[in-house]
């Protein structure tokens, strides 16, 4: 009689540790999986507005703006890939790399780098990020030209705050980059 008491508590003991084993899997199940490198859209301050500078060799681009209220300080990211303008082995290695293919002359002055380059992921992307100060006819702003890069082709993104802000927009700016709407952008501008 004893003998089968031990096994009824021992079955009862295996039948609710499976229920709840089964409960913390279902709970785990239930948990969302984040995504490196890429966010399912961007911050819901961006808006897409007006590329403003003239046609070059490289065509229009597109470009995103964001509120003070939104993002801490206003920025406004411009976009555009340059196709056949990279190192198809090496990418972008160094500052000079990056100072090649930035778009930092279409806001005039003159930039100067405020910092050296750093290494950044968008993605798939490999590349580089620098920021600048420009004082133009607009007055004195902080460029962060960042450039990423897909075999022989790069993609260019620069991005115009105001002087003094840079620690607030630049993890808005590469959240921004890595965003849904963003790489879904490249893979069509880039041909993938």
């Amino acid at each position: 009689m004893h003998e089968a008491v031990m096994r009824t508590h021992t079955t009862i003991l295996a039948a609710i540790a499976a229920f709840a084993f089964g409960g913390i899997v279902s709970a785990f199940a239930l948990l969302p999986v984040p995504l490196v490198g890429i966010t399912s859209a961007p911050h819901p301050g961006w808006h897409e507005v007006r590329w403003p500078f003239p046609m070059d060799q490289w065509g229009k681009g597109t470009a995103y703006r964001c509120a003070a209220a939104d993002c801490g300080t206003e920025i406004t990211v411009y976009l555009r890939a340059k196709i056949g303008f990279c190192n198809c082995t090496a990418g972008m290695t160094d500052d000079a790399d990056l100072d090649r293919i930035s778009d930092a002359h279409l806001f005039g002055g003159t930039p100067y780098p405020q910092a050296p380059g750093q290494t950044v992921s968008v993605a798939w992307m490999k590349g580089r990020s620098r920021p600048f100060a420009v004082t133009s006819a607009q007055g004195d702003a902080t460029i962060v030209s960042i450039g990423m890069h897909d075999n022989c082709d790069a993609l260019v993104a620069t991005a115009l705050l105001p002087r003094g802000h840079l620690a607030v927009a630049e993890p808005v700016v590469m959240e921004f980059l890595g965003s849904t709407s963003v790489v879904e952008w490249a893979e069509t501008t880039l041909g993938l």
